[in-house]
């Protein structure tokens, strides 16, 4: 199962990166819990949403490390965002149940993106 959640994790990312949020959604459980340093809010249809508008600030995205303990997830993330932003060094912790994403815990620095908070977490 660890694999397997590693694997989703990844997926993740890949399908956000790759504008596919259908597959996306389908790695989230219906009551996700989401906690960043911008927002924390709960559910699947808030988490695409706001995944929808970051995916607009960056170009390309690396993980750099794995690394899994139970049903967690730990990926260490570089995102390359436009200019003025240039390279997001972040991690995202993320909990499985029933083989799906429950909690998606981003750690990064913030504060690029105080002026931009409002179009990332905005329901449309």
């Amino acid at each position: 199962m660890v694999n397997q959640n590693l694997n989703k994790a990844e997926s993740y990312y890949m399908a956000m990166y790759n504008k596919n949020f259908d597959e996306m959604a389908s790695y989230i459980h219906p009551h996700v819990l989401f906690i960043g340093p911008l927002a924390t809010f709960n559910g699947k249809e808030s988490v695409v949403e706001a995944a929808k508008n970051f995916s607009m600030f960056f170009k390309n995205f690396i993980i750099r490390e794995r690394f899994t303990f139970g049903d967690k997830v730990m990926l260490v993330l570089d995102f390359d965002c436009p200019d003025p932003i240039g390279t997001l060094r972040g991690a995202s912790f993320l909990s499985f149940d029933d083989g799906l994403i429950s909690c998606i815990e981003l750690f990064y620095d913030a504060r690029p993106f105080e002026k931009k908070k409002d179009e990332i977490f905005t329901q449309n």
